[in-house]
């Protein structure tokens, strides 16, 4: 009876331990980081579980062009409260942002 116990135990285990490692990894190491500039569309706070500021940067190559779309977050109160100054206006912004691996899974 004790060895199917040890067994679950340590299943349990090792998925929390990969839970941690994939948030962990999720939340801190970029494999991406640049600059990005144009039209703040849209800013929003979103989120089930953990809520963040999502948002839209249109972004031109020149006028006349089919704007595309970059859709960012950030984590920062202080700063998603400058973009919301910002947001709708025809001022141009420019983001330094870094790409994450993946998306939190709660989000």
């Amino acid at each position: 009876m004790r060895k199917p116990l040890t067994l679950l135990f340590t299943l349990v285990v090792i998925l929390l331990l990969c839970l941690a490692a994939y948030t962990w990894l999720v939340l801190n190491w970029s494999y991406s980081s640049g600059e990005r500039a144009g039209l703040l569309q849209k800013f929003s706070r979103k989120g089930w579980v953990c809520k963040t500021w999502e948002g839209e940067l249109m972004l031109t190559a020149m006028p006349g062009a089919i704007p595309e779309k970059f859709e960012f977050t950030v984590r920062d109160d202080q700063l998603a409260a400058e973009l919301s100054a910002n947001a709708g206006k025809k001022n141009r912004s420019q983001l330094f942002p870094a790409q994450r691996l993946a998306q939190f899974l709660l989000r």
